[in-house]
């Protein structure tokens, strides 16, 4: 049957012919939490190579923008264990395949709104990408606490990436397009669109 007479059927079908198309694809999901801009940076630039949907995991209360009063909070949130709320959710989670995870370290771990996020949303079956932001503690135990959130899930490599590694007189910024983001897409199978 030939191209023509396919999409003829198709329409007279009432199928939408671009989800036709879409079958079968692999979907990308770039969720990331951002309070300096980093993780918001390199989430942009995955997005970009992968041709992924972004999701900003946005607290409904902003965290402060004194350096020193963000982490104070953030410190009372761990020690807390809170989940503060945040805005929105991703509307069909199912369509997703792999999720790039982009988040600062806070105190050894993922902030508590990543908590959130991640018992917010069925994870069963997909692979999880982690990548964390930082001043030198790498992972800390984000790894640990991504894998307790998401059992279901499948912890894919990750990549920590420093701000002060690449930009020593500009920290804390990172470099962006960022060289070891685009190793690590290579290296995990995702092709750059």
């Amino acid at each position: 049957m030939n191209r023509k007479k396919l999409a003829f059927i198709l329409i007279f079908l009432g199928i939408n012919m671009e989800l036709f198309a879409q079958a079968g694809e692999n979907k990308i999901l770039v969720a990331y939490f951002s309070w300096s801009g980093n993780a918001k940076a390199l989430a942009g630039q995955i997005a970009q190579a992968t041709g992924g949907d972004l999701f900003e995991i946005k607290t409904v209360t902003p965290y402060p923008n004194s350096y020193d009063e963000c982490t104070k909070v953030a410190k009372q949130e761990l020690a807390g264990n809170a989940r503060p709320a945040i805005s929105g959710s991703v509307a069909d989670m199912a369509q997703y395949e792999k999720v790039f995870l982009c988040y600062p370290n806070w105190w050894g771990t993922i902030p508590m709104a990543v908590f959130t996020f991640l018992e917010a949303h069925d994870f069963s079956g997909k692979t999880i990408y982690p990548l964390v932001t930082h001043g030198g503690s790498n992972f800390g135990r984000s790894l640990e606490d991504i894998k307790k959130l998401s059992p279901k899930a499948i912890l894919g490599e990750g990549l920590d990436v420093s701000a002060f590694d690449r930009n020593p007189n500009d920290a804390p910024k990172v470099t962006v397009p960022n060289k070891d983001v685009t190793a690590w897409l290579r290296k995990n199978g995702i092709a750059a669109k």
